[in-house]
């Protein structure tokens, strides 16, 4: 890295690992919410993994680490799902919890949300 160049977000949090032992959290708290079971119903073990490996990769990528997403764009796999107002903000409290866990310091933290937060209007179903 050149003097001078700021780190990506991906090295300033630790990398990949780090990253997806966040989402990891993240995922466990909201599988673990009954209020989100239907999210979960009819998914096989495998697309369960695959929607982890997914996300992991993805936030990799947005975060600038060197990951490849391979999935759809966010319009496309959550159109149909009525995720609601109440739920999104469930999802980020989830998120930003688990970035307290792993100690993610507060200009990281405030920037991995940010990348949840530029999605919201192609996630949360207007009434």
């Amino acid at each position: 890295m050149a003097s001078g160049e700021n780190p990506t977000l991906y090295r300033r949090m630790g990398g990949y690992d780090v990253i997806a032992g966040v989402i990891d959290d993240f995922l466990g708290r909201f599988r673990s919410d009954p209020k989100f079971a239907r999210f979960g119903m009819g998914r096989s073990l495998d697309s369960i993994q695959r929607a982890r490996q997914l996300i992991v990769d993805q936030m990799c990528a947005l975060a600038g680490g060197p990951c490849l997403y391979a999935g759809r764009d966010m319009k496309t796999s959550h159109a149909g799902l009525a995720i609601t107002e109440a739920e999104w903000r469930a999802n980020m409290e989830y998120a930003a919890a688990a970035l307290d866990k792993f100690g993610i310091g507060a200009r990281e933290k405030e920037e991995f949300l940010e990348i949840f937060r530029k999605y919201k209007n192609d996630i949360v179903e207007k009434p």
